[in-house]
C-alpha cells in the first residue's frame, strides 16, 4: 500500500505578503494530496475563533489532531496532526529547554491496513545548543522496534547538513534526500524534514513547490510517498 505524508510550518497562515489567509493554507493541502500532513506554528485560540486545523480537517476530509505547546487564557500555539486514518493513541511530549520558546512533539499512533504507524511531529528550537538536547529526547520517544512503520517529521531547524542535532537521527533512519524549504520565495535551506523507518519504505520525496505554496506561509511544504511494508 503506498501512502503519502507531508510536513508544512504554515506559519500562522500568514503569507509572504503579510496577509492572514488560511483559504491559501487549505488550497495548498488540497494540492498535496497527502494522507498525513504535519502542520507546525499552528494557532488554537479561543472558542470564538475558529480554530485552523479542525478547519482544515474538515474541509480536506481529514482528522485534526491538537498538539500545543503552550496554552494561556484558552489562546494556545503549537502543531498539529492531519489524517485519513483513524487515531488509536495521542501523545504530547514536552521538549522544551531552559528559558527558549516552548517546544513540543505530537506523538500519534495509527492503524493502516492492519499495520501500526507511528507518527511524530516536532518543531525544534532555534538556538543551536537547545536542538541536539530535542533530538535525543525524540530518540528516546520512537521506539521503531515496536512498529511496522516509523514516521518523523517537521520543523528542524536545523539549516548545518551535518548539524549535531540530525546525528543521532541519521543513525536510526539514514540519509534522506533533504530538498529545500526555506523561505518560500527563493528556497536554500532544508529546515522541513521527513525521516522514515524502515528506511526502504521511503520512495519518493520533494518539496511542494508551486506559485501557491510560494505564497501561503514562508516554508515550503515537504512531501513523501511511502510503500507500507
Amino acid at each position: 500500500m503506498r501512502l503519502r505524508v507531508a510536513s508544512y510550518n504554515i506559519h500562522r497562515a500568514i503569507g509572504r505578503d503579510g496577509q492572514y489567509e488560511p483559504g491559501r493554507i487549505l488550497r495548498v493541502a488540497q494540492e498535496l494530496n497527502a494522507d498525513i500532513i504535519a502542520l507546525q506554528e499552528v494557532d488554537f485560540p479561543r472558542q470564538d475563533n475558529a480554530p485552523i486545523a479542525p478547519w482544515l480537517a474538515k474541509r480536506t476530509g481529514m482528522i485534526a489532531v491538537a498538539g500545543p505547546v503552550w496554552s494561556r487564557e484558552g489562546v494556545g500555539y503549537g502543531n498539529a496532526l492531519l489524517s485519513r486514518y483513524p487515531v488509536d493513541r495521542v501523545r504530547r511530549w514536552d521538549l522544551s529547554v531552559g528559558r527558549h520558546e516552548p517546544r513540543g512533539a505530537l506523538d500519534v499512533d495509527l492503524t493502516i491496513c492492519g499495520r501500526t504507524v507511528h507518527v511524530l511531529n516536532t518543531h525544534l528550537g532555534l538556538w543551536p545548543r537547545e536542538r541536539p538536547q530535542q533530538a535525543d529526547r525524540l530518540l528516546k520517544l520512537l521506539a521503531v522496534d515496536r512498529h511496522d512503520l516509523t514516521i518523523l517529521m517537521g520543523d528542524l531547524n536545523e539549516w548545518h547538513v551535518w548539524g549535531k542535532s540530525l546525528r543521532g537521527l541519521r543513525r536510526v533512519f539514514g540519509t534522506p534526500a533533504a530538498p529545500v524549504t526555506f523561505p518560500a520565495r527563493w528556497p536554500v535551506l532544508a529546515l522541513d524534514r521527513i525521516w522514515i523507518s524502515p528506511a526502504k519504505a521511503l520512495l519518493t520525496i520533494e518539496a511542494h513547490d508551486t506559485p501557491r505554496s510560494r505564497l501561503a506561509s514562508d516554508h515550503l511544504p515537504v512531501k513523501a510517498d511511502i510503500l507500507l511494508p
